[in-house]
């Protein structure tokens, strides 16, 4: 449990929420939207924190008297986190959270709910939890997260405080690796650039064989004009059934896996673009494979390597969407083999 000060960057919104707690006029619900993994909950909780904290410094909570202490140990019992049950948030747990705040506030002076992924709230439920919105319980503040505020109802974004946060530098993801996980600053720096910002996801990355399967799929795109159409068709089948584990989140569901493969693919078709248009190579996402990515580029046309993004940007949002895997696998392989064997008909 960390206090605003120890929290990495997000400055904007932690100073933000210092001024308000500084007038002691707190709204009774903000949006926290941002990507996973760069202070979302951890910044509600220092909210937390801060509301309750006996003995505040600055606008911040002491982290010594009895609320931080209970906030700490993760049993303050005025600290509520709603999560989706499956795929929803529904709206029977919306009635259970209502009956849970007819009752004061017990511990502390406030009461905070986290909503996690509060944008897979059911129709039903968003509309039951608009009228909490519109009649707040005394001493309750409520905090959604969201990946994009646009997903939620626009009544429901009217009656909330907007906080927005910002993917973490590269730098400050890559110091943090190296010295509180002892990764060297290579190997650290690659989590960073593969993570997009996300600290979250760099951790989990770095806690599995993230690396190796990445190398794998990175191999695999390379060698992808050299496969029979039959091999092509097998390697989608195999990514597209193999149910690896997601370093997003805790899910083993096979969408989450093949997420993960195909923003590694996008990562690929970008620098491919970078390289080809000369920029620097500090900003390529995958600087250790820098000999390939100047190979391969020189038989690219640029117009094919936007075609190929645009493919994989489809099939993300396709499987985001729950549409079959295994077909939106087994048709974007087949694009980009066919982008690939054009790539050699027009450099012979």
């Amino acid at each position: 449990m960390l206090t605003f000060s120890q929290i990495i960057g997000q400055e904007k919104a932690k100073g933000f929420l210092k001024k308000v707690l500084a007038r002691d006029k707190t709204p009774h619900a903000y949006i926290f939207s941002g990507i996973y993994g760069i202070g979302k909950t951890s910044t509600a909780m220092a909210l937390s924190m801060a509301l309750n904290c006996l003995s505040p410094v600055n606008s911040d909570a002491c982290g010594e008297c009895r609320p931080c202490r209970q906030m700490k140990g993760g049993n303050f019992p005025d600290f509520i986190s709603l999560l989706p049950d499956g795929q929803n948030i529904k709206i029977d747990q919306i009635r259970e959270l209502n009956r849970q705040l007819s009752f004061a506030p017990v511990a502390g002076k406030y009461r905070v709910c986290v909503l996690h992924q509060s944008e897979a709230m059911t129709s039903e439920a968003a509309n039951s939890f608009l009228k909490t919105l519109e009649e707040p319980p005394s001493g309750t503040i409520f905090i959604l997260k969201a990946s994009e505020s646009l997903n939620l109802l626009p009544t429901i974004v009217s009656r909330c405080q907007r906080i927005n946060f910002q993917p973490l530098p590269v730098q400050e993801i890559t110091a943090w690796l190296v010295k509180e996980r002892g990764l060297n600053e290579e190997t650290a720096m690659i989590l960073a650039k593969t993570s997009g910002g996300s600290l979250g996801l760099a951790i989990k990355m770095s806690e599995n064989d993230f690396l190796d399967k990445r190398q794998k799929w990175l191999l695999s795109l390379i060698n992808l004009p050299a496969m029979s159409g039959d091999e092509a068709f097998e390697m989608a089948l195999e990514y597209a059934t193999g149910k690896a584990k997601s370093a997003k989140n805790s899910s083993d569901g096979e969408e989450t896996g093949v997420l993960d493969i195909l923003g590694v693919w996008q990562n690929w078709y970008r620098d491919l673009l970078l390289v080809k248009d000369d920029c620097r190579t500090d900003l390529l996402i995958n600087p250790d494979f820098q000999y390939d990515l100047k190979n391969t580029s020189k038989n690219y046309k640029m117009t094919n390597l936007i075609k190929a993004m645009m493919k994989i940007d489809q099939a993300q949002t396709d499987i985001i969407r729950m549409r079959n895997s295994k077909i939106v696998m087994e048709y974007t392989v087949i694009c980009l083999r066919n982008l690939a064997l054009d790539k050699i008909q027009t450099t012979s």
